[in-house]
């Protein structure tokens, strides 16, 4: 069984921002594989799926970034979930927009959702980093804090329906084929 975790904060607030590319993600790909509402289970959006004969749960903390990790550990902790079967797509300001990047076990590079979900659970899991832009005018929180540019907002879509098709790799234990499809630039 697969967790897969899509970062963000809940809220119409915070609905468009960067830091949410991961709820963005999540909710894009249970409509192309089982359009259904959202659970409220374990502080969390919570759904349990089947893709390739496998099931699969998907959540999207509602403990707001920067707890992110206690929600992670109430669903690994009841599924018994193996850490290396833990996946989480977060924003990623290292990474110019456009970019994706599948990364196993790592530091948190400063994001405050990652910090919590090392503290929880260890920081042996699988990460989808979607990159977002580093801001050069404004700090960081404010930055990943704002919604999306108007002209941002095509590239946004691609990253969404690639990141997607990375998920589905995922799922069928395809790794090398999910980093091959990361390692070409989103246009």
């Amino acid at each position: 069984m697969k967790l897969l975790v899509g970062l963000g904060n809940p809220g119409e607030k915070y609905q468009l921002t960067r830091h949410n590319v991961g709820f963005m993600i999540l909710d894009n790909f249970i409509n192309t594989v089982s359009p259904q509402d959202w659970d409220k289970k374990f502080d969390s959006f919570f759904k349990k799926i089947s893709s390739n004969e496998k099931n699969i749960l998907l959540i999207k903390p509602l403990t707001f970034m920067n707890l992110s990790g206690n929600a992670v550990q109430k669903v690994k902790t009841f599924y018994n979930i193996d850490k290396n079967n833990v996946i989480i797509i977060h924003d990623d300001i290292d990474l110019e927009l456009g970019r994706i990047k599948l990364k196993d076990g790592g530091g948190d590079g400063g994001h405050n959702g990652l910090k919590s979900i090392a503290k929880m659970i260890g920081s042996e899991f699988i990460r989808i980093r979607v990159g977002v832009g580093r801001p050069e005018k404004i700090d960081v929180s404010s930055y990943v804090l704002n919604n999306f540019l108007e002209n941002e907002v095509s590239l946004l879509k691609k990253i969404i329906l690639k990141s997607c098709e990375g998920i589905k790799l995922l799922i069928a234990d395809e790794n090398e084929q999910c980093k091959k499809l990361f390692s070409e630039r989103t246009l």
